[in-house]
C-alpha cells in the first residue's frame, strides 16, 4: 500500500472554477476540496423530493488503486440548512475518469434549498482504502465479546450507566435538543 498519493490529475470541465478558488483548499489543513455547483441558474430544492445530480465541473483521475476519493456533506450546509447527499457518502474510485458529480438532497421537510452557481455544496477527501484477502468460513476463527449485537448495542457496565445517565439523553437512550 503506497503511503502518499503523489498526483491526481483533474481535468476542468468548467472555466467558471477557477475564479470560484478550485482547486484550493479553504486553509492548510483543511480535510477536503470544497466542490462548487457548476449550474447555469439557481437550483431549488424542493423537502423531501428525489436528489439532484449537480456537476461539480471537473474530472478526475487518481490512478493509484490504493487510493479513492470521497464525496461528502460541508458540515455547515447540512447542519444549518438540511443540503445533504442523497447517497449520504460518494465513492470514486482510482480507475473512474468521468466528471465528478454531487447528488443533492433537501433533508428537510418544509424549506426549499436554493443552491446558487458557484455555491460550495460538498467536499471532496482523498483516502487510502485496503483490499483483504476474504476468507469464507462456517465459523469464525476467535468469537468476540460482543458477538453478533449491533445497532447500539456496544458498551456494558459502568461506562454504559454513566452513558445513558446524562442528562440531554431521554429514556430510552435517545438524543433529545439540548438547545436553550
Amino acid at each position: 500500500m503506497s503511503g502518499t498519493l503523489a498526483t491526481v490529475e483533474i481535468k476542468i470541465l468548467d472555466p467558471r472554477l477557477p475564479g470560484w478558488g478550485f482547486p484550493v483548499r479553504g486553509s492548510t489543513l483543511a480535510a477536503g476540496l470544497d466542490l462548487h455547483a457548476c449550474i447555469e441558474a439557481p437550483l431549488r430544492l424542493l423537502p423531501q423530493t428525489p436528489p439532484q445530480l449537480v456537476s461539480a465541473g471537473f474530472a478526475l483521475k487518481i490512478g493509484d488503486p490504493d487510493w479513492c476519493a470521497l464525496v461528502v456533506p460541508r458540515s455547515g450546509r447540512g447542519h444549518h440548512e438540511g443540503l445533504v447527499l442523497g447517497n449520504l457518502v460518494g465513492v470514486i474510485d482510482a480507475d473512474y475518469e468521468g466528471p465528478c458529480l454531487v447528488s443533492a438532497w433537501n433533508r428537510n421537510f418544509e424549506d426549499a434549498i436554493v443552491i446558487e452557481p458557484g455555491d460550495r455544496i460538498a467536499q471532496l477527501l482523498f483516502t487510502r482504502i485496503a483490499r483483504p484477502q476474504l476468507a469464507v468460513v462456517d465459523e469464525f476463527a476467535a468469537s468476540a465479546q460482543r458477538g453478533g449485537a449491533g445497532f447500539g448495542s456496544t458498551g456494558s457496565g459502568v461506562a454504559a450507566e454513566n452513558r445513558r445517565a446524562l442528562p440531554w439523553r431521554t429514556q430510552r437512550g435517545a438524543m433529545r435538543d439540548r438547545s436553550p
